[in-house]
């Protein structure tokens, strides 16, 4: 980056500082999806729904998402799972399963299916970790903010981008996150928004993207065409130096973005690449589309942008800018559908509506901000997690490992030794919606915690007693699955017994712990 950005971007982190110190702008987050749901490109090829009708989990650590994802049936059994906290390299560990290929140091979203990462509560945060999208369909990634990844110093994740997609990937939704670095390539960033290797069907919508060298691509190479199918609308592109995005030899659709400070170029089309970009409002930027550092000539259609103090270069072989007076010189058809605001209340509509933390706000498309409809929660709403408890465990030895297990009855091919098996693709079920499940060992055993699994597809437990067995007491009652706690018990036997349930339920673990 520029020296010149650099003193920008000091002033636009002082700003911040400010903001988060007098808390204004800070606003409640739901996890509900926005009104209207998937947009654009994500729409075809089938559509987009992420982790719609399965389980519901929460994560606060990295190593939690990659254990919800291993946790699951199947590589495309549906999940969605909710995230508060602080991401970073200390807490997100490599975790293995047949539902998953992960690593440290990376949300590892590769070979996978049907997943929704949504932030909720008071917001999440990935702090100098990626994620990475690899031979994978159908997932959503909303309300979430990923910062200062780099591919070069320490520590190092993703290539330098904060969310990169490559390899066969289909139907991606990223909506309302914040996308930000602290610099360019010389201080070891890369991409904000990276696509590559057969890439489609994708669309980022009402999202911050800011302080980069670069904003992002579409195609690695020249010769890396198979990409696109991609749209960015109601997006806020600030202090980039270029690639907003760069497109090699796709389509994409840009509508209704915010584009301020784009200090050398941005949208960048070339390779054969076409880009239909209506209604964006360009401020205080330089050759901000037109096909740069290349010869290898792109396209475009235009239609109702602005251009507020934007600045044009010289035509040579490798610098064709579009303006000064852009026109188009090709023909996009679109086929979804979509409402344009008009350019000129853009700034103000995307300012309440795009980034993390707005509450999933979207433009009505008469530039009015709106709330998610609370009726209508759309394909990506998580609602309430099936499985409200912590995804990770709690600490020390699983006792039930090793231990036996009966019941009262059991659904026709689930077994009670599959609540003890250490395998949470494996579950125990009543031949009704209620029954027991009991852990039992040879000699007598400390127990003061258990925490309950529930396997993908699982009911709903409304009343749960937990029961040493040995004298019949009651340690704990309550509803759904997780860890619950209750005074220190020595016994040979502890119960599990479901009262009430809606739907029948699946016990994928039933774990023990000492304290």
């Amino acid at each position: 980056m520029r020296r010149a950005i650099a003193v920008r971007l000091s002033a636009l982190l002082a700003a911040g500082a400010l903001t988060a110190a007098t808390g204004v702008a800070l606003s409640s987050t739901t996890a509900s999806a926005a009104a209207g749901g998937v947009t654009g490109y994500a729409t075809q090829n089938g559509g987009t729904t992420g982790g719609a009708g399965g389980q519901t989990v929460r994560a606060t650590t990295g190593t939690a998402i990659h254990q919800a994802l291993c946790s699951r049936a199947s590589s495309s059994t549906p999940i969605t799972i909710q995230v508060e906290g602080t991401i970073n390299h200390g807490n997100t560990a490599k975790v293995s399963g047949s539902s998953c290929n992960t690593a440290a140091g990376v949300i590892e979203l590769k070979q996978i299916s049907n997943v929704t990462i949504v932030g909720v509560g008071n917001g999440a945060v990935f702090d100098q970790l990626g994620i990475h999208i690899r031979e994978a369909s159908n997932i959503v990634i909303q309300n979430v903010t990923v910062k200062n990844v780099k591919k070069s110093g320490s520590p190092t994740s993703n290539g330098g981008d904060a969310i990169g997609m490559e390899s066969d990937v289909r139907n991606v939704w990223v909506d309302h996150v914040t996308l930000e670095a602290s610099g360019g390539e010389s201080e070891g960033y890369d991409g904000l928004f990276d696509m590559k290797d057969n890439t489609q069907y994708v669309t980022l919508s009402y999202s911050i993207l800011r302080n980069s060298g670069r904003g992002g691509l579409i195609g690695s190479s020249e010769s890396d065409r198979s990409n696109g199918y991609v749209t960015f609308h109601h997006n806020l592109y600030e202090n980039i130096d270029s690639r907003t995005p760069l497109l090699r030899g796709g389509i994409a659709h840009m509508y209704n973005n915010h584009y301020r400070q784009l200090n050398e170029s941005g949208i960048n089309s070339r390779a054969g690449a076409r880009a239909k970009v209506d209604n964006n409002y360009f401020e205080d930027s330089k050759d901000v589309l037109g096909t740069f550092y290349t010869s290898e000539a792109g396209y475009w259609q235009v239609s109702g942008n602005i251009f507020d103090n934007v600045t044009w270069g010289s035509r040579d072989d490798d610098h064709n800018p579009a303006g000064p007076n852009p026109t188009s010189n090709t023909s996009v058809s679109i086929p979804y559908g979509f409402t344009l605001d008009g350019a000129n209340c853009v700034p103000s509509v995307v300012a309440q509506t795009a980034g993390a933390g707005k509450g999933l706000k979207v433009s009505d498309g008469s530039c009015t901000p709106q709330s998610p409809d609370p009726t209508d929660p759309g394909p990506t709403d998580p609602g309430e997690p099936t499985d409200p408890g912590p995804t990770d465990p709690p600490a020390g030895t699983n006792l039930s490992l090793g231990a036996g297990a009966d019941g009262s009855s059991k659904a026709s091919g689930t077994s009670y030794g599959n609540v003890v098996d250490g395998n949470t693709s494996t579950y125990w079920s009543p031949s009704g919606t209620t029954g027991s499940v009991s852990v039992k060992w040879g000699s007598a055993t400390t127990v003061s915690k258990v925490n309950i699994r529930l396997a993908s597809g699982s009911g709903t437990i409304g009343a749960y007693r937990l029961l040493n067995h040995d004298t019949g007491a009651v340690l704990a009652s309550g509803s759904g699955a997780g860890t619950v706690g209750f005074s220190p018990a020595s016994l040979k036997k502890i119960t599990l017994e479901i009262t009430n349930a809606s739907g029948t339920p699946r016990i994928a673990e039933f774990e023990t712990y000492a304290s």
